[in-house]
């Protein structure tokens, strides 16, 4: 057993003779979602995101993820579940059409966003980078490392 395993099993064994593990006490959070006690039956499925995947996306696909959305928000019963689209689409007025948006999406996340910038650099394809690095700058359009990370939160 390596020292680091040694400390983290100690440490366990600390937390289960102090009971400390209680993390909320039977006094507050009645209404959480996330308590099991809140709940009379089953506990109910909690959405934490809607994640639309489009390999390519056409004026038709993007719309039906904008509806896909704006139903999610209106059925909601408690909070908004994160709504972001993932994407492999190479052109950047495609993703523009669905990054740009109204707000009705979180963020797009592409599958190869750092290997796109570079190929649109390698083209010499200005017009198609700016648009691509102003909706980065402005965090509508982020690569797919990120999204466990955004999705943590």
């Amino acid at each position: 057993m390596s020292i680091l395993s040694e400390e983290r099993t100690g440490f366990h064994r600390y937390l289960m003779e102090k009971e400390i593990l209680t993390i909320v006490g039977d006094d507050s959070c009645h209404q959480a979602m996330l308590r099991a006690s809140n709940h009379k039956s089953d506990i109910a499925h909690i959405l934490h995101a809607s994640l639309s995947c489009k390999f390519t996306m056409r004026s038709d696909r993007s719309q039906n993820t904008r509806t896909e959305a704006l139903n999610l928000i209106r059925a909601r019963k408690g909070r908004s579940p994160h709504i972001v689209s993932l994407t492999s689409e190479p052109t950047a007025s495609r993703i523009a059409s669905l990054a740009l948006g109204t707000g009705d999406l979180d963020c797009v996340y592409h599958f190869a966003l750092y290997e796109l910038r570079e190929a649109l650099v390698e083209l010499d394809a200005d017009d198609a980078l700016d648009l691509l690095d102003s909706m980065v700058d402005g965090k509508r359009l982020k690569d797919i490392s990120d999204l466990p990370l955004d999705l943590a939160v």
